[in-house]
C-alpha cells in the first residue's frame, strides 16, 4: 500500500527522475524539473524553425520548386540579418517595464508572433514565387523575403528572452545544469521536427507544403504559450515607479570595455565559426570521399548528434561540480581539433569508421564549447558592476555566436569549391591536380582552416583560464588544458 501511495504522490517518479533521467539534477525546489522542461518547449519550438529554414525549406525550393540556388541561399540567410540585434534584445529585456509586471514574457511572447506571421505566410509566398499561385513572381518574392526575416527576428527574440528568463529563474548553483537542458532540447526539438517533416514531405504537394508550414506556426505558437504560462513573476511595482530606462549604447561601451569580456566574445566567434563551417559539408564529404550512401551520411549526423548529447550531459555535471567553464570550453577545442585530424585522415586512409569517430567528436567538442562559454556569459552578468544585465550577456553571446556560425556556414562552401577548383589548376603541384585529388583537397582544406581557428580560439581562451585559476603561475599550451 505505501509503494502504491508513493506510485501517486510522485514520490517515486521524482527518485526515478534524479537518478535515471539526464539533467534532472538541474531541478531544485524552487525550479522542479516538469518546470524546468516546460519553459524549455521555446527552445523546441527555435529548433522546429531552424530546420525547417535552413533545411527542409532550402531543399524543396531547390529541387521541388526549381528555384536558383542562389536565391535560395540569399532568401535563407536573411535571418542572419538580426543576429547581431540580440544583444539590444537581451539588453530591452533587463530594463522593460511592462504595465502587467513581466519583463521577459512580452519579449517572448511578440517573438512568437514573429515566428507564427513568418510561417503563415511562407509556403503561399513560395508558391506565388514559383509560379504555383496567381499574382507576379516580385510579390511572392518579396513576401518570402518578409517570411524568412520575420522567422529570423523572431526566433532571435524568443531565444534570447527565453534563455534570460530561464538564467533569472534558475539558483546560482543550478544554472549551468538549466542552461545545458535547454540546449538538449534544442537539439531535440532539431532532431524530431527533421524526423517528423522528412517523412511528412515524402510525396511532395504544394497542398502538403502549405499544410505542414502551417501546422508548424500553430504548433509554434501552442508550445510557447505553454512554456509561458506561469513561469515568470508579476511584479507590478516596478511599473508603477516611473524611472527612465538606461540607453543601450553606455550600457554596452560598460559591458564591452571589460578585457575579459571582450576576450570571451572573440572566442565564442572563433570557435562558433571553426565548429560551423563544416555544417554543410560533412555528410557531402562522406558521400563524395568515401562513398557513403545516403543512409549511411544520415547516419553520421546523427553520430555528430549523439556527440553533442553528450558534450550536453558532460558539461552539465563538470558545472554543476563545480568547473571552470573556460576550461570545459577549452577541453571542446582541443577535442575539435581532434575530431577535424580524425575526419581528414579518414578521406586519406578509407577508413569510414575514422570518420564516424570524427563526427561524434565534432559533436562533443561544439557541446563542451557551446555550455562553457554561454556558462561564462551568464557568469560576467553575475558581476557586481554589470549586475541585473543577464539579457546584455546572453544577447551578446547570442549575437556573435549566431553571426560567427552563419558566416562560417556560408564561407564553408566557397572556400572548398575555391581550393577545389585551385587544385584541379595545379595550384597546389601536380599531384593534387589530379581528378581524384582535387575534390579531397578542397575538403581538406577546409577542415584544416578549421583547426587553424581552433588553435586561435585556444590562444584567446588561454587568459581566461589562467586568470580563473590564481594558483597557477604559468600557462602556455603544454599546460592546457589541465
Amino acid at each position: 500500500m505505501s509503494r502504491l501511495a508513493a506510485l501517486t504522490n510522485g514520490t517515486f517518479w521524482n527518485r526515478l527522475g534524479s537518478r535515471f533521467l539526464p539533467f534532472a539534477d538541474a531541478a531544485t525546489d524552487d525550479l522542479p524539473l516538469g518546470r524546468i522542461l516546460r519553459l524549455s518547449l521555446f527552445q523546441v519550438s527555435v529548433g522546429m524553425a531552424a530546420v525547417l529554414l535552413t533545411g527542409t525549406l532550402n531543399r524543396v525550393m531547390i529541387v521541388e520548386l526549381g528555384m536558383s540556388a542562389s536565391l535560395v541561399a540569399a532568401m535563407v540567410s536573411l535571418p542572419l540579418l538580426f543576429a547581431p540585434l540580440r544583444a539590444l534584445i537581451g539588453f530591452r529585456s533587463d530594463h522593460h517595464r511592462s504595465i502587467l509586471g513581466w519583463k521577459r514574457v512580452p519579449y517572448i511572447w511578440f517573438g512568437t508572433l514573429l515566428q507564427f506571421g513568418g510561417l503563415a505566410i511562407l509556403p503561399f509566398a513560395m508558391l506565388v514565387m514559383t509560379g504555383g499561385g496567381t499574382g507576379p513572381a516580385i510579390v511572392g518574392q518579396i513576401g518570402a523575403a518578409a517570411g524568412f526575416l520575420l522567422i529570423g527576428a523572431g526566433m532571435h527574440m524568443t531565444q534570447t528572452a527565453g534563455l534570460a528568463l530561464a538564467a533569472d529563474l534558475a539558483p546560482d548553483h543550478a544554472r549551468p545544469r538549466v542552461v545545458a537542458l535547454l540546449y538538449v532540447m534544442l537539439l531535440a526539438g532539431m532532431m524530431i521536427s527533421a524526423i517528423v517533416i522528412g517523412r511528412l514531405l515524402a510525396d511532395f504537394t504544394a497542398t502538403r507544403l502549405v499544410q505542414i508550414v502551417q501546422g508548424a506556426a500553430l504548433l509554434t505558437m501552442s508550445l510557447n504559450l505553454i512554456a509561458l504560462w506561469k513561469q515568470e513573476a508579476r511584479d507590478r511595482t516596478i511599473a508603477a515607479v516611473r524611472v527612465t530606462a538606461p540607453a543601450f549604447g553606455p550600457a554596452w561601451a560598460q559591458f564591452i570595455a571589460r578585457p575579459r569580456t571582450r576576450r570571451l566574445l572573440v572566442t565564442v566567434g572563433l570557435g562558433a565559426a571553426a565548429f560551423s563551417m563544416q555544417d554543410v559539408l560533412l555528410e557531402p564529404y562522406g558521400g563524395q570521399i568515401l562513398g557513403l550512401s545516403v543512409g549511411a551520411t544520415t547516419a553520421l549526423t546523427a553520430l555528430w548528434a549523439l556527440g553533442m548529447l553528450a558534450g550536453f550531459a558532460l558539461a552539465a555535471r563538470r558545472l554543476g561540480e563545480g568547473d571552470d567553464p573556460h576550461r570545459l570550453a577549452g577541453y571542446g577545442g582541443v577535442l575539435g581539433i581532434a575530431a577535424f585530424l580524425c575526419v581528414i585522415f579518414a578521406g586519406a586512409l578509407s577508413l569510414v569508421a575514422l570518420l564516424g569517430i570524427g563526427a561524434a567528436l565534432i559533436g562533443l567538442g561544439g557541446g563542451l564549447f557551446s555550455v562553457g562559454t554561454l556558462s561564462a556569459a551568464v557568469a560576467i552578468s553575475d558581476e557586481e558592476s554589470l549586475s541585473g544585465r543577464t539579457g546584455l550577456a546572453l544577447g551578446a553571446w547570442g549575437a556573435v555566436q549566431a553571426t560567427a556560425a552563419g558566416l562560417a556556414i556560408a564561407l564553408g562552401a566557397v572556400l572548398r569549391d575555391l581550393a577545389s577548383a585551385a587544385a584541379a589548376a595545379g595550384a597546389f603541384g601536380a599531384t593534387l591536380a589530379a581528378p581524384a585529388a582535387g575534390p579531397v583537397t578542397g575538403y581538406a582544406a577546409v577542415y584544416g582552416i578549421e583547426i587553424v581557428l581552433l588553435l586561435g580560439t585556444l590562444v584567446a581562451l588561454g587568459p581566461l583560464v589562467r586568470g580563473s585559476s590564481p594558483a597557477r603561475t604559468r600557462f602556455g599550451l603544454s599546460e592546457f588544458p589541465i
